[in-house]
Parts: structure tokens; sequence; C-alpha cells
């Protein structure tokens, strides 16, 4: 399937690898600038919506608001466009009391808690794509998103990027510390795939399992790399995302111990 394909947000960590993928295989790439208010008064085909804060948004919970929220509610009310695919994220089930977490997991959250200011607005996203598109919209609950080039935002990114650099590596953060990580291509080739079906509803975009930060040290280790943690910290760790709707798209995510180990094989050739 190609066709017309709107990236709100094509500069951002997913939106740049995303239309550079969409291109390369034919589809007709919108990318309208940040402010630019013409987008809403022309067709859009397929709307991937990428804008948001990640790092930041407890500096600039308007900002926040903003872009998560406030920008794809216009969007939705002008209404010009076949499909819409909201990325989200998976930390909306943080704090939940389960094991597991699919998409059809109730959201609880504390309004008057400041640092959920992140989750109350994407959450106001997916019920506004959910709701208000006549069947036209999809939620991508996105995991722990990483990559090697310069710039990739996130834990793992930075340290990947790091080991490029040397192999006496120091973390701040603690080897008990565990994640369900997805790498960018695997990203990217499940918001195709729910263009393509199409998808409806949420579907989480995960590896599928948490992988604690001594395990892909184990395997730094094996390659020759020194690494280091300079916390102990050991906290619960999150639900593990369900992702059988995503295989259900034909999607299996490579698991992150996979990924990094031909990583630092490259690196290492």
């Amino acid at each position: 399937m190609t066709g017309l394909a709107t990236i709100v947000g094509a500069t951002g960590f997913v939106g740049r690898r995303l239309r550079a993928r969409l291109t390369a295989e034919g589809w007709d790439v919108y990318a309208p600038a940040r402010d630019d208010r013409t987008l809403f008064g022309r067709d859009m085909g397929v709307v991937f919506y990428c804008a948001g804060l990640t790092a930041d948004y407890d500096r600039r919970p308007f900002d926040t608001v903003e872009a998560h929220a406030s920008l794809v509610s216009e969007l939705v009310r002008a209404g010009r466009f076949e499909q819409l695919i909201y990325l989200s994220s998976t930390r909306l089930y943080d704090g939940q009391a389960v094991a597991v977490a699919d998409e059809t997991l109730p959201l609880v959250f504390d309004p008057a808690d400041p640092r959920r200011t992140y989750d109350l607005s994407k959450a106001l996203g997916e019920n506004i794509t959910l709701t208000r598109t006549e069947g036209r919209g999809a939620v991508a609950r996105l995991a722990n998103v990483f990559d090697w080039l310069l710039e990739s935002p996130g834990f793992l990114s930075a340290w990947l990027i790091e080991a490029a650099r040397t192999r006496d590596l120091h973390l701040d953060s603690s080897p008990h510390i565990a994640r369900d990580y997805i790498h960018l291509d695997d990203v990217v080739g499940a918001l195709i795939a729910m263009a393509e079906k199409p998808a409806t509803g949420v579907v989480n975009v995960a590896g599928g399992e948490l992988t604690a930060n001594a395990e892909i040290a184990n395997i730094f280790l094996e390659a020759g790399w020194k690494v280091g943690f300079k916390g102990d910290a050991s906290p619960p760790p999150p639900p593990r995302a369900d992702i059988s709707r995503l295989r259900a798209l034909g999607v299996t995510p490579t698991p992150v111990k996979d990924v990094v180990r031909h990583y630092l094989q490259r690196l290492t050739a």
C-alpha cells in the first residue's frame, strides 16, 4: 500500500525515520512545519501523529498539553484524513497493579500528581483519536524506543552511542532497572503495518519483555567492553506490555539483546 501520508512531528526521532521509510516505499509524504496552519485546510491521507514531548515534559507542561492533546483535537475537528495513527506510550501502564498490560486495561491516574501531566495529556489525545474520528483512528503505544544515531534520545540510545566512542563505560543508572525496549526500525515497521491493515483501537508497539540493564551489560562484557553502574536502585518493574495485537499485524520485534549484540559486532568488525 502507498498513498498520501502526513507526518505531524516529522523532524522528531520517530518522524524522521518514518518519513525516510515511507518515501523510500513510494508514499507521497507531506511533512508540515511546526505551526503551519494550512495543515487543517488540505487533504492529509493517512496521518501519523508523531508530535510530543518526553524528557522535558515536566519543565514544559503547557507545551506538553498542546502537543499531546490540543493540536490533535484541531486536526480531528478538521477531519480531512483517511486514517489517524496517534503515537502514545506504554508508560501509561506505569503504576498499574498488573504484571502484564494489554490494550484493554483501564488506565488509572492521580490528577493531583504534577508528573502525570504527560500521562493525562497522552490519554486525552488517545481518547480524541479513538472516539471522535468515526472509526478512522488508532493508537500506537510505544515502549522505550532506541537507536544509535547521534542525538537519539533515551538511556539505551545514549549507552550505545557512547560505546562507539569508548570501551570503558560508566553509566548513571542501576543494573537492576528493567525496561521494555524496541528498536526504532521495528517501530517504523509497526506504524506502516497499522496503516496498511488498517489497524483500529490501541496497539502496544513494544518488545513484549522486560530486560534489565545487567542483562544488556553482559552482552557488552562478552564483546570486550567494560561496564560500570553508578547506582544500585531496584525499583518495582513496570508491567510488561502484551504484544499479541502487534504480532497479529505481522510485526515481531527483534529482541533488544539481539539488536545490541549485532550492533557491537559491527563496531568490532
